[in-house]
Protein backbone atom coordinates (compact mmCIF):
# COMPACT_ATOMS: atom_id res chain seq x y z
CA UNK A 1 0.00 0.00 0.00
CA UNK A 2 1.20 3.61 -1.01
CA UNK A 3 1.83 6.35 1.18
CA UNK A 4 -1.41 8.21 -0.36
CA UNK A 5 -3.48 5.69 -0.29
CA UNK A 6 -2.58 4.86 3.77
CA UNK A 7 -3.17 8.78 4.50
CA UNK A 8 -6.20 8.78 1.88
CA UNK A 9 -7.61 5.32 4.20
CA UNK A 10 -6.57 7.13 7.50
CA UNK A 11 -8.55 10.63 6.55
CA UNK A 12 -11.01 8.29 5.96
CA UNK A 13 -11.73 6.22 9.21
CA UNK A 14 -11.26 10.11 10.88
CA UNK A 15 -14.11 11.39 8.47
CA UNK A 16 -16.36 8.62 9.51
CA UNK A 17 -15.12 8.86 13.15
CA UNK A 18 -16.28 12.76 13.01
CA UNK A 19 -19.49 12.17 11.29
CA UNK A 20 -20.45 9.11 14.43
CA UNK A 21 -19.48 11.94 16.85
CA UNK A 22 -22.06 14.38 15.28
CA UNK A 23 -24.63 12.29 15.14
CA UNK A 24 -24.72 11.36 18.48
CA UNK A 25 -24.53 14.74 19.92
CA UNK A 26 -27.44 15.60 17.71
CA UNK A 27 -29.16 12.70 18.99
CA UNK A 28 -28.38 13.78 22.59
CA UNK A 29 -29.78 17.14 21.99
CA UNK A 30 -32.68 15.62 20.43
CA UNK A 31 -33.42 14.17 23.58
CA UNK A 32 -32.88 17.12 26.06
CA UNK A 33 -35.12 19.14 23.87
CA UNK A 34 -37.71 16.53 24.50
CA UNK A 35 -36.78 16.24 27.64
CA UNK A 36 -37.62 19.73 28.41
CA UNK A 37 -40.46 20.06 26.11
CA UNK A 38 -42.02 17.02 28.57
CA UNK A 39 -42.39 17.80 32.47
CA UNK A 40 -44.34 16.28 35.16
CA UNK A 41 -47.85 17.78 35.54
CA UNK A 42 -48.77 17.27 39.30
CA UNK A 43 -45.97 18.94 40.84
CA UNK A 44 -45.60 21.82 38.04
CA UNK A 45 -49.39 22.16 38.49
CA UNK A 46 -48.75 22.89 42.10
CA UNK A 47 -45.90 25.13 41.97
CA UNK A 48 -47.56 27.59 39.19
CA UNK A 49 -50.64 27.45 42.13
CA UNK A 50 -48.06 29.00 44.28
CA UNK A 51 -47.26 31.61 41.78
CA UNK A 52 -50.45 32.10 40.52
CA UNK A 53 -51.73 32.81 44.28
CA UNK A 54 -48.83 35.38 44.52
CA UNK A 55 -50.12 36.98 41.50
CA UNK A 56 -53.46 37.10 42.57
CA UNK A 57 -52.16 38.43 46.38
CA UNK A 58 -50.82 41.79 44.42
CA UNK A 59 -54.09 42.21 42.14
CA UNK A 60 -56.19 42.18 45.04
CA UNK A 61 -54.06 44.19 47.66
CA UNK A 62 -54.02 46.79 44.66
CA UNK A 63 -57.78 46.72 44.46
CA UNK A 64 -59.78 49.98 44.16
CA UNK A 65 -62.69 51.68 44.15
CA UNK A 66 -62.53 52.56 40.51
CA UNK A 67 -62.92 48.49 39.73
CA UNK A 68 -66.33 47.82 42.38
CA UNK A 69 -69.05 48.97 40.24
CA UNK A 70 -72.45 48.14 42.16
CA UNK A 71 -71.29 43.70 42.10
CA UNK A 72 -71.56 42.80 45.59
CA UNK A 73 -68.47 40.61 45.33
CA UNK A 74 -66.26 43.66 44.05
CA UNK A 75 -67.57 45.58 47.73
CA UNK A 76 -67.23 42.95 49.44
CA UNK A 77 -63.81 42.36 47.98
CA UNK A 78 -62.93 46.28 48.60
CA UNK A 79 -63.61 46.16 52.15
CA UNK A 80 -61.30 43.00 53.16
CA UNK A 81 -58.62 43.05 50.25
CA UNK A 82 -55.74 42.86 52.46
CA UNK A 83 -57.32 40.11 54.82
CA UNK A 84 -57.63 38.00 50.94
CA UNK A 85 -54.43 39.36 50.02
CA UNK A 86 -52.78 38.05 53.04
CA UNK A 87 -54.55 34.65 52.94
CA UNK A 88 -53.73 34.27 49.18
CA UNK A 89 -50.07 34.36 49.90
CA UNK A 90 -50.77 31.20 52.96
CA UNK A 91 -52.24 29.94 49.76
CA UNK A 92 -49.28 29.79 47.98
CA UNK A 93 -47.75 28.26 51.38
CA UNK A 94 -49.77 24.90 50.95
CA UNK A 95 -48.88 24.88 47.07
CA UNK A 96 -45.50 25.21 48.17
CA UNK A 97 -45.42 22.31 50.33
CA UNK A 98 -47.70 20.42 48.50
CA UNK A 99 -45.51 20.21 45.12
CA UNK A 100 -42.06 18.91 46.83
CA UNK A 101 -44.42 15.91 48.50
CA UNK A 102 -46.17 15.10 45.07
CA UNK A 103 -42.54 15.55 43.17
CA UNK A 104 -40.70 13.00 46.35
CA UNK A 105 -44.23 10.67 46.29
CA UNK A 106 -44.18 10.25 42.48
CA UNK A 107 -40.46 9.83 42.20
CA UNK A 108 -40.32 12.73 39.73
CA UNK A 109 -37.81 15.43 41.46
CA UNK A 110 -35.96 17.41 38.39
CA UNK A 111 -34.00 20.34 37.97
CA UNK A 112 -36.59 21.69 36.04
CA UNK A 113 -39.00 21.78 38.90
CA UNK A 114 -36.52 23.09 41.41
CA UNK A 115 -35.51 26.15 39.61
CA UNK A 116 -39.79 26.48 38.63
CA UNK A 117 -40.12 26.24 42.54
CA UNK A 118 -37.95 29.02 43.26
CA UNK A 119 -39.06 31.40 40.68
CA UNK A 120 -42.53 30.92 42.32
CA UNK A 121 -41.57 31.52 45.81
CA UNK A 122 -39.95 34.96 44.44
CA UNK A 123 -43.12 35.29 43.06
CA UNK A 124 -45.36 34.57 46.37
CA UNK A 125 -42.83 35.21 49.57
CA UNK A 126 -40.75 37.65 47.70
CA UNK A 127 -42.99 40.33 45.55
CA UNK A 128 -46.33 39.58 47.10
CA UNK A 129 -45.53 40.24 51.24
CA UNK A 130 -43.36 43.38 50.32
CA UNK A 131 -46.33 44.99 48.06
CA UNK A 132 -49.10 44.03 50.65
CA UNK A 133 -47.02 45.65 53.27
CA UNK A 134 -46.33 49.05 51.24
CA UNK A 135 -49.95 49.03 50.25
CA UNK A 136 -51.08 48.61 53.89
CA UNK A 137 -48.65 51.66 55.18
CA UNK A 138 -50.35 53.21 52.34
CA UNK A 139 -53.94 53.26 53.18
CA UNK A 140 -53.35 53.33 57.21
CA UNK A 141 -50.37 56.35 57.70
CA UNK A 142 -51.74 59.42 56.34
CA UNK A 143 -49.89 62.48 55.52
CA UNK A 144 -46.29 61.09 54.80
CA UNK A 145 -43.40 62.95 54.17
CA UNK A 146 -42.06 62.43 50.62
CA UNK A 147 -38.58 60.95 51.83
CA UNK A 148 -40.52 58.65 54.16
CA UNK A 149 -42.63 57.31 51.86
CA UNK A 150 -39.44 56.83 49.57
CA UNK A 151 -37.78 54.92 52.46
CA UNK A 152 -40.79 52.54 53.06
CA UNK A 153 -40.79 51.68 49.18
CA UNK A 154 -36.63 51.10 49.56
CA UNK A 155 -37.57 48.81 52.37
CA UNK A 156 -40.22 46.90 49.99
CA UNK A 157 -37.47 46.90 47.49
CA UNK A 158 -34.54 45.42 49.52
CA UNK A 159 -37.01 42.92 50.94
CA UNK A 160 -37.83 41.53 47.82
CA UNK A 161 -34.02 41.12 46.63
CA UNK A 162 -33.46 39.90 49.95
CA UNK A 163 -35.79 36.92 48.92
CA UNK A 164 -33.88 36.56 45.82
CA UNK A 165 -30.73 36.57 47.05
CA UNK A 166 -31.87 34.02 49.55
CA UNK A 167 -33.47 31.44 47.04
CA UNK A 168 -30.01 32.04 44.45
CA UNK A 169 -28.24 30.71 47.74
CA UNK A 170 -30.73 27.97 48.12
CA UNK A 171 -30.46 26.71 44.45
CA UNK A 172 -26.45 26.87 44.49
CA UNK A 173 -25.53 25.83 47.98
CA UNK A 174 -24.24 21.92 48.57
CA UNK A 175 -26.36 21.25 51.90
CA UNK A 176 -26.84 17.46 51.83
CA UNK A 177 -27.65 14.94 54.26
CA UNK A 178 -29.97 14.86 57.51
CA UNK A 179 -29.02 18.23 59.01
CA UNK A 180 -30.16 19.81 55.57
CA UNK A 181 -33.70 18.26 56.36
CA UNK A 182 -34.03 19.29 59.52
CA UNK A 183 -32.41 23.26 59.46
CA UNK A 184 -31.79 25.76 57.24
CA UNK A 185 -29.47 28.63 57.02
CA UNK A 186 -31.07 31.75 57.07
CA UNK A 187 -34.73 32.70 57.25
CA UNK A 188 -36.95 30.72 54.76
CA UNK A 189 -38.97 32.73 52.55
CA UNK A 190 -42.06 31.51 53.37
CA UNK A 191 -41.00 32.30 56.61
CA UNK A 192 -40.69 35.94 55.86
CA UNK A 193 -43.58 36.12 53.57
CA UNK A 194 -45.86 34.29 56.62
CA UNK A 195 -44.32 36.58 58.95
CA UNK A 196 -45.28 40.00 57.08
CA UNK A 197 -48.64 38.61 56.31
CA UNK A 198 -49.17 37.28 59.71
CA UNK A 199 -48.64 40.94 60.72
CA UNK A 200 -50.63 42.04 58.34
CA UNK A 201 -53.80 39.91 59.12
CA UNK A 202 -53.39 41.03 62.83
CA UNK A 203 -53.27 45.04 62.34
CA UNK A 204 -56.42 44.63 59.74
CA UNK A 205 -58.15 42.51 62.46
CA UNK A 206 -57.50 45.34 64.97
CA UNK A 207 -58.49 47.95 62.48
CA UNK A 208 -61.93 45.72 61.67
CA UNK A 209 -62.43 45.78 65.77
CA UNK A 210 -61.87 49.51 66.36
CA UNK A 211 -64.54 52.18 66.67
CA UNK A 212 -65.86 53.86 62.89
CA UNK A 213 -64.70 57.41 64.57
CA UNK A 214 -60.72 56.30 64.67
CA UNK A 215 -60.19 56.53 68.38
CA UNK A 216 -60.01 53.80 71.35
CA UNK A 217 -57.51 51.25 72.01
CA UNK A 218 -58.11 49.06 68.85
CA UNK A 219 -57.84 52.26 66.65
CA UNK A 220 -54.33 53.20 68.50
CA UNK A 221 -53.06 49.68 68.30
CA UNK A 222 -54.14 49.26 64.90
CA UNK A 223 -52.29 52.76 63.82
CA UNK A 224 -49.04 51.63 66.37
CA UNK A 225 -48.95 48.29 63.85
CA UNK A 226 -49.00 50.13 60.66
CA UNK A 227 -46.22 52.21 61.77
CA UNK A 228 -44.16 49.58 62.93
CA UNK A 229 -44.93 47.14 59.93
CA UNK A 230 -41.92 48.45 57.68
CA UNK A 231 -39.51 47.60 60.51
CA UNK A 232 -40.53 44.22 60.59
CA UNK A 233 -40.22 44.06 56.51
CA UNK A 234 -36.92 45.20 56.88
CA UNK A 235 -36.34 42.30 59.69
CA UNK A 236 -37.03 39.63 58.06
CA UNK A 237 -35.88 40.54 54.80
CA UNK A 238 -32.42 40.88 56.57
CA UNK A 239 -32.87 37.48 58.53
CA UNK A 240 -33.17 36.02 54.74
CA UNK A 241 -30.01 36.60 53.92
CA UNK A 242 -28.38 35.75 57.40
CA UNK A 243 -26.32 33.04 58.20
CA UNK A 244 -28.65 31.68 61.52
CA UNK A 245 -29.88 28.17 61.44
CA UNK A 246 -33.46 27.54 61.42
CA UNK A 247 -35.65 24.37 62.30
CA UNK A 248 -37.91 22.81 59.55
CA UNK A 249 -40.74 22.47 62.15
CA UNK A 250 -42.26 19.89 60.54
CA UNK A 251 -39.43 17.60 59.97
CA UNK A 252 -37.90 18.09 63.54
CA UNK A 253 -40.80 18.31 65.60
CA UNK A 254 -43.65 16.75 63.97
CA UNK A 255 -42.25 13.75 61.97
CA UNK A 256 -41.91 9.96 64.10
CA UNK A 257 -42.65 9.19 66.97
CA UNK A 258 -42.64 12.05 70.31
CA UNK A 259 -43.71 12.61 73.61
CA UNK A 260 -47.35 13.02 74.93
CA UNK A 261 -46.60 16.16 76.07
CA UNK A 262 -45.53 17.45 72.40
CA UNK A 263 -49.00 15.84 71.00
CA UNK A 264 -50.83 18.04 74.01
CA UNK A 265 -48.56 21.39 73.10
CA UNK A 266 -49.73 20.58 69.14
CA UNK A 267 -53.54 20.05 69.83
CA UNK A 268 -53.55 23.21 71.95
CA UNK A 269 -51.98 25.33 69.19
CA UNK A 270 -54.29 23.81 66.82
CA UNK A 271 -57.27 25.31 69.01
CA UNK A 272 -55.56 28.47 69.53
CA UNK A 273 -55.31 28.46 66.16
CA UNK A 274 -59.36 27.81 65.52
CA UNK A 275 -60.03 30.57 68.18
CA UNK A 276 -57.59 33.30 67.48
CA UNK A 277 -55.94 32.56 64.34
CA UNK A 278 -55.16 35.87 63.17
CA UNK A 279 -53.19 36.96 65.96
CA UNK A 280 -51.74 33.81 66.54
CA UNK A 281 -50.68 33.37 63.07
CA UNK A 282 -49.02 36.97 63.24
CA UNK A 283 -47.75 36.14 66.76
CA UNK A 284 -46.39 33.00 65.66
CA UNK A 285 -45.07 33.65 62.57
CA UNK A 286 -42.99 36.73 64.36
CA UNK A 287 -42.20 34.09 66.87
CA UNK A 288 -40.15 31.61 64.66
CA UNK A 289 -38.21 34.96 62.70
CA UNK A 290 -37.08 36.04 66.08
CA UNK A 291 -36.65 32.50 67.90
CA UNK A 292 -33.49 31.75 65.09
CA UNK A 293 -31.85 35.12 66.93
CA UNK A 294 -32.36 34.04 69.99
CA UNK A 295 -31.35 30.49 69.68
CA UNK A 296 -27.69 32.46 67.89
CA UNK A 297 -27.48 34.50 70.58
CA UNK A 298 -28.10 31.61 73.32
CA UNK A 299 -25.76 29.36 71.11
CA UNK A 300 -22.60 32.35 70.84
CA UNK A 301 -23.21 32.63 75.07
CA UNK A 302 -22.35 29.24 75.62
CA UNK A 303 -19.65 28.53 73.18
CA UNK A 304 -18.15 32.29 75.06
CA UNK A 305 -18.15 30.50 77.79
CA UNK A 306 -17.54 27.03 77.25
CA UNK A 307 -14.33 28.86 75.79
CA UNK A 308 -13.60 30.94 78.71
CA UNK A 309 -13.68 27.86 80.97
CA UNK A 310 -11.47 25.66 78.54
CA UNK A 311 -9.10 28.52 78.93
CA UNK A 312 -8.60 28.49 82.65
CA UNK A 313 -8.64 25.21 82.78
CA UNK A 314 -5.61 25.40 81.18
CA UNK A 315 -4.26 28.40 82.61
CA UNK A 316 -4.22 26.25 85.70
CA UNK A 317 -2.80 23.36 84.14
CA UNK A 318 0.59 25.28 82.64
CA UNK A 319 0.68 27.33 86.37
CA UNK A 320 0.20 23.92 88.19
CA UNK A 321 3.24 22.26 85.70
CA UNK A 322 5.40 25.37 85.89
CA UNK A 323 5.13 24.94 89.90
CA UNK A 324 6.17 21.65 89.98
CA UNK A 325 2.59 20.46 91.72
CA UNK A 326 0.03 18.19 90.57
CA UNK A 327 -2.97 19.76 88.87
CA UNK A 328 -6.29 19.78 90.75
CA UNK A 329 -8.46 16.81 89.96
CA UNK A 330 -11.59 18.11 88.12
Amino acid sequence: MSRDASISSERDDFDRDEHRLHRRRRIRRRGRRAYIRSVYFLPSLATLGNAVCGFASMYVAAFDAQNVGSDPWALFLLRYKFFAAAYLVFFAMIFDGLDGRLARFTRHTTDFGGQLDSLADVISFGAAPAFLALQVFKAHVANVPLPISRLIWAIGAMYFSCAMLRLARFNVSNETGEQHHFSFLGLPSPGAGGAVCGFVLMQQDLQLAADPSGYGWFANLAYCCALILPAVVLLTGLLMISNVRYPHMVNRYLRGRRSIGRLVFVVALLLLLLVAHRYAVGIGMLAYALWGLGNNAMLRYRMKRLSAATSASLQIRSSSSAAGTAPPAE
